[in-house]
């Protein structure tokens, strides 16, 4: 049997290692604010795809797409997650080289908010993707809570606590290039973690055949390629991951770090292939879960994978399974802490007048604040794939507005904010986990896919509608003008 102490003493191990290792790397690198949230040009081909695959396969590869296997449309939702997963990395190839050319010199989506649209856009942008963030921290945190509870009866607050507090010491110190350079020996070990996990635990149920017929005789629809829930569960997925992923902050950051734009395109449509394999293997173990007969409960399906995990292989098996679900979290919450410090560190100094010291201390602080909130969120248990979505919807209603002003000088203020907040309400008045806070009277019938869909194309129509009708036009050239020094206190270039 696995016991609270031993695990939680070696995943501490493994933590206080990375955290050793990413402030080594930094020492000594981190001259400026500028080298702190950019990294500006600094990252070649492997490396980039290396920090992007590990940033974009966090815990909740674990544990997501096995729920949306289990409850949420079997084998073809399992296939839309992976697909929306891939779409968003791929829509940076296409979208990541435009923002180099319009802001060359800019640090954060918040920034450009502000630049281009004014500060009522931009409050709210800020408001969106610092929520989004947030909740994304708050689901790893209750995913590898969740699972260390299962497999040795860690309290969830002391899995999330040394989560936390180790990979904020060595992001806070590091900032940017210490997460890149932990994502590359992250990456390094996922892989191979990930892939000998599935192909072992394959094994120890009987081989694939045993696996499928398991889900045959005890849940068959599962395996239906095509079933009406799956296909309406990947085609809102799709829309939540890739509006989602428009609004993380993290992407924008290693848009910058790229050395070139050939080097940003190459390496988001290699991580893009990569994570399809993975979020399929993780997502097939929903099903098997079910056909197993251990998912017993709703809540259940979020641990799906380490359900089967701890049935079927030995306690050393298990143990690996949990480093490599710790390391899948280390990998995704260094580069949340560092969008987040990002985000802020941008922002400040059009609020403040503050020099390079106070500006990389009060972007730790709140950071620190925001991941002590997450981590307290992280311990309570709820749903990973809610929290997700929750945090998707924020996103969903946002991002073509805020992006389409890249492309059409009509884009206003105005306009694009009247169709971010219309797009939010509609979503909101769906949203099925909002039923618990939204009176009741008047409302439509509940549904994901009516929540994502509407709000995404409700906020695209008034986004190009109140283009054509504003009437005035802005010099997309102009972007980069308005971009801040933050070496030099945040004055204009």
């Amino acid at each position: 049997m696995v016991t609270t102490t031993r695990l939680l003493g070696l995943l501490t191990v493994v933590l206080l290692a990375f955290a050793a290792f990413g402030a080594w790397y930094a020492r000594g690198r981190i001259e400026t604010v500028e080298d702190y949230i950019t990294a500006r040009n600094s990252a070649g081909g492997g490396t980039l795809t290396a920090t992007l695959v590990a940033s974009s396969m966090g815990a909740w590869i674990l544990f997501s797409p096995a729920e949306a296997g289990a409850a949420f449309g079997g084998i073809t939702a399992v296939a839309g997650y992976a697909a929306g997963s891939a779409l968003a990395l791929a829509a940076f190839a296409l979208i990541g080289p435009r923002i180099r050319h319009l802001l060359p010199r800019g640090h954060s989506l918040t920034e450009y908010a502000y630049a281009r649209y004014g500060t009522a856009m931009y409050a709210y942008v800020l408001l969106v993707s610092v929520a989004y963030m947030f909740v994304f921290l708050a689901a790893e945190f209750t995913g590898i809570a969740s699972a260390l509870s299962l497999i040795a009866g860690v309290p969830g607050w002391q899995t999330a606590t040394v989560v936390g507090v180790t990979v904020l010491a060595y992001t806070g110190y590091g900032g940017l290039r210490a997460s890149i350079v932990t994502d590359t020996v992250q990456t390094v070990l996922i892989l191979p973690l990930l892939i000998v996990s599935v192909v072992v635990t394959l094994l120890a149920l009987g081989g694939t055949d045993a696996a499928h017929a398991s889900i045959v005789d005890t849940a068959p629809e599962l395996l239906a390629v095509g079933s009406a829930s799956g296909l309406e569960f990947g085609a809102y997925v799709v829309v939540a991951v890739v509006g989602a992923e428009m609004l993380n902050q993290a992407w924008w950051q290693r848009v910058y770090a790229a050395s070139d734009a050939g080097t940003l395109r190459r390496s988001f449509l290699v991580a893009a292939v990569a994570v399809v394999p993975m979020v399929f293997l993780a997502g097939v173990f929903g099903p098997i879960a079910v056909g197993l007969g251990l998912v017993e409960a709703p809540a259940d399906a979020s641990i799906s994978f380490f359900l089967v995990v701890t049935e079927v292989l030995p306690d050393p098996a298990v143990v690996a399974v949990a480093i490599l679900a710790v390391l899948l979290v280390v990998s995704s919450a260094d580069t949340l802490f560092n969008a987040i410090a990002s985000v802020v560190t941008a922002d400040l100094p059009r609020l403040l007048d503050v020099d390079d010291d106070r500006l990389t201390t009060a972007a730790r602080a709140v950071t620190v604040g925001v991941a002590a909130a997450a981590t307290v969120v992280g311990a309570q248990g709820y749903s990973v794939l809610t929290l997700f979505l929750l945090a998707d919807l924020l996103a969903a209603a946002t991002f073509v507005p805020l992006l389409y002003g890249l492309y059409s000088p009509r884009a206003w203020s105005g306009g694009v904010l009247l169709a971010s907040a219309t797009g939010l309400v509609v979503g909101a008045a769906f949203f099925p986990p909002a039923r618990g806070v939204l009176p009741l009277a008047a409302l439509p019938a509940a549904s994901y896919f009516n929540a994502f869909v509407g709000a995404a194309a409700v906020s695209t129509v008034l986004a190009v509608v109140t283009a054509r009708l504003g009437g005035g036009r802005y010099d997309l050239d102009r972007l980069d003008e308005e971009m801040q020094d933050l070496d030099e206190g945040g004055e204009r270039r």
